[in-house]
């Protein structure tokens, strides 16, 4: 009775393609996609409605762009490191895309202050809400703010694995959680990417 227990056991573990913790992520990346396709959607919506303020995206959006293309290399590089079993050179290159996630944010603040320094015939800049607020510029911040936020939960999984790394938990054996943020990580990158040429073109 054990031994079909066990053997029930091991088949269902094999039956999943993917692992359990990764597919979470897997389902988090896609409610995601989904929110910001749907935000898109009403961008271009809003926009053919009229009373668009046009104005010129942050210059600062362009170093975000380069930060975190960065920081998706050094986490690659990381995890290549730690296939090969390179822990220090991991740590480092870990440390590195954390730092670099960190600098992103910073970028994304200096872009609002940029954006709210903008003078307009009123006096005002482009702000969120209020008596001089457009939609353009409101959506400009509900979809940077957005992406902002994931990439904070993003640093948080990266500490994560830092902590996992700096206790040899990542290994070429043991690469569940590398490859987890990784896929996340990765994900938050391609769609700040997508984000960026989709302002270009409809700002």
């Amino acid at each position: 009775m054990a031994n079909s227990s066990l053997h029930i056991e091991s088949q269902t573990e094999q039956g999943f393609a993917v692992h359990p913790k990764k597919f979470i992520v897997w389902i988090l990346m896609a409610s995601i996609f989904m929110m910001f396709g749907a935000l898109s959607s009403a961008y271009i919506v809003r926009k053919g409605e009229g009373n668009w303020l046009q104005f010129e995206l942050p210059s600062v959006f362009t170093i975000s762009t380069v930060l975190i293309i960065l920081s998706s290399l050094t986490y690659h590089m990381a995890y290549i490191a730690s296939k090969k079993d390179e822990l220090p050179k991991m740590k480092v290159l870990l440390m590195t895309t954390t730092l670099l996630g960190v600098g992103f944010l910073i970028s994304q603040y200096y872009s609002w202050v940029q954006l709210y320094n903008y003078k307009f015939l009123n006096g005002y800049g482009v702000v969120f809400g209020g008596e001089y607020s457009n939609p353009a510029g409101s959506f400009l911040y509900v979809l940077s703010g957005l992406h902002g936020f994931h990439i904070i939960t993003g640093l948080g999984f990266l500490i994560a694995i830092l902590v996992l790394a700096f206790k040899n938990k990542i290994h070429s054996k043991s690469q569940l959680w590398i490859e987890t943020c990784g896929n996340y990580w990765h994900f938050l990158g391609i769609l700040w990417i997508y984000l960026y040429i989709f302002l270009i073109f409809n700002h």
